[in-house]
């Protein structure tokens, strides 16, 4: 796709009569003069009709509206699959018509109703009471400044990229390593008691080496991921185990099964190794007891992850079988998430229980053991309880994605010359029914797009006197996205080049108009309020 600039000339309409698309009208030449204090105020055209101010959605059609638009980097949007290893423990107007001084070339399709005019003397960039004010000069990232890159979170501590892929340790890893050393220490103190202090050192290999299963674990999620062309942003070891972020779905229900059974069983995989290895071991030795607690602890992974409830892998089996049965991932999710729900009550409740019931032989410490108990089991139920209900949100988000759809969201955009004074250009704006300037240079290649927020800004006598260039942000390749793209194609491209807009180009390279990152939010926003 050429998206290097095109001949300048805004597209209008929409290949679908059903929703209608942004349009413009044919780039400006030349640079117009301030208007005459007689001519009315800057911003407005006397007789033609003007556009719907920003904000305010048509009621009569579904095009590109401003309250049916959003993800602007840092909106809600959809986060990356996660397998989690959980130890056994621890986010337009659909422009009218334009007016008589305008020639806007037209697709098919192209016409749609007028919207609702803006009060008589205003432009639709007037500063609106429910609309912070912007200084045209400063915030932003300014003319000839280019967005930066947000960095993305590491996580934790980077401890390598087997198969390109990060790894990181999370802070709470040190809490919960600091608890095993101590919790396994105690056990040894009572099994080779003749080790006295060193006995930490000991449950500290223990729990570094258990941890290292559970990165195996990881990784056996990861190596199946990238084997099925899904990207993997990272790995990270927490306070409960490890998470593997599969940034995309599964495209079949076999797939997803074996993405999530390859985990557990690794774990049983290194649960026979510790076995064997423990055989030719003496008991009662400082080899033995490490090889025997790595083999019950892998076995409990394991276990613990094929529950079959959501967020656990055995969770994602389950879904993996009733979307095979329904031919639906949403049918698979919700049962997969309501047995995982049944399932944090059943630890919240059972688990106090069944140790309680294993000791009841023991009476040292018995009440600082059942306090213990009931916590883990309540940190563990709501671990499981927020992570089915994380799976069902993201579902009903990647089921309403496909409505995101950057030909539906973007403005009509008018192109000015860079010493167009801003006043004449929101006339212009106003006169075609467009809601977005783009600069041009002499050939009407797009060079800068005008900032909505900078524009607020210049108060209404000031305009004839600013040059559209003094509020404009220079275009970078990130800043270009197709018209063509939609959902979580679209997302992706917003989040790697954040901007509060884009130009919109056809595969051609023709200018198609401007994508607002606030509009793509607030039809997020929107699509997301609305029943699966």
């Amino acid at each position: 796709m050429d998206v290097s600039g095109g001949n300048g000339q805004p597209r209008s309409g929409s290949d679908e009569p059903a929703e209608p698309e942004a349009s413009s009208t044919a780039p400006a030449t030349g640079s117009a003069q301030p208007q005459p204090a007689d001519s009315g105020p800057p911003g407005h055209r006397p007789g033609a009709r003007p556009p719907r101010p920003t904000g305010e959605t048509p009621d009569e059609h579904p095009g590109p509206a401003a309250g049916e638009h959003a993800p602007t980097p840092g909106t809600p949007t959809p986060g990356p699959e996660t397998q989690n290893s959980p130890a056994p423990g621890p986010g337009t107007p659909g422009p009218h018509t334009p007016g008589p001084e305008t020639s806007s070339p037209r697709t098919p399709g192209g016409d749609r109703p007028a919207h609702p005019p803006v009060e008589p003397g205003h432009s639709p960039y007037d500063a609106h009471p429910d609309r912070p004010r912007a200084d045209a000069h400063t915030g932003g990232t300014g003319p000839g400044r280019p967005p930066q890159r947000r960095p993305e979170p590491g996580g934790g501590l980077l401890m390598g990229r087997p198969f390109g892929v990060p790894v990181y340790v999370a802070p709470s890893w040190f809490l919960v390593a600091a608890l095993i050393t101590w919790v396994f220490g105690g056990q040894l103190d009572r099994v080779l008691p003749e080790l006295g202090a060193a006995r930490y050192l000991v449950s500290l290999f223990f729990a570094v080496a258990f941890y290292a299963s559970v990165l195996v674990h990881e990784l056996a999620h990861t190596i199946a991921a990238l084997r099925f062309k899904l990207p993997v942003r990272r790995i990270q070891l927490q306070f409960f185990g490890g998470v593997s972020e599969i940034e995309k779905e599964a495209e079949t229900p076999g797939r997803e099964f074996v993405l999530a059974f390859v985990g557990p069983l690794l774990s049983l995989v290194l649960a026979g190794v510790f076995y064997i290895a423990m055989l030719p071991v003496e008991p009662g030795t400082v080899p033995g007891v490490l090889l025997a607690g790595l083999m019950i602890s892998n076995l409990l992974v394991a276990a613990f992850n094929l529950l079959p409830g959501l967020p656990l892998d055995g969770g994602r089996m389950l879904r993996a079988v009733v979307w095979k049965i329904t031919g639906k991932p949403m049918s698979g999710t919700v049962a997969a998430a309501w047995v995982g729900r049944a399932l944090a009550v059943a630890v919240l409740i059972g688990l106090p229980l069944v140790t309680s019931a294993l000791g009841s032989g023991a009476v040292d410490d018995v009440g600082m053991d059942t306090v213990m108990d009931a916590l883990l089991a309540a940190i563990l139920a709501a671990i499981i309880w927020t992570g089915a209900g994380n799976s069902l949100r993201m579902a009903r988000l990647r089921e309403h994605l496909p409505e995101l759809r950057a030909r539906a969201l973007t403005r009509r955009a008018v192109p000015v010359p860079a010493d167009t004074p801003l006043s004449e250009a929101l006339r212009r704006a106003n006169a075609s029914g467009a809601r977005a300037l783009v600069v041009v240079d002499a050939d009407g290649i797009p060079v800068s797009l005008v900032r909505e927020a900078a524009i607020v800004g210049v108060p209404e006598h000031r305009r004839p006197w600013v040059p559209v260039s003094g509020l404009a942000q220079d275009l970078t390749d990130g800043m270009r996205v197709s018209a063509e793209l939609s959902g979580e194609e679209l997302l992706d491209a917003l989040r790697a080049n954040p901007a509060t807009e884009y130009l919109v180009v056809e595969e051609t390279g023709e200018i198609y108009g401007v994508l607002s990152a606030a509009d793509v939010e607030r039809a997020f926003v929107k699509a997301m309020a609305r029943p699966s």
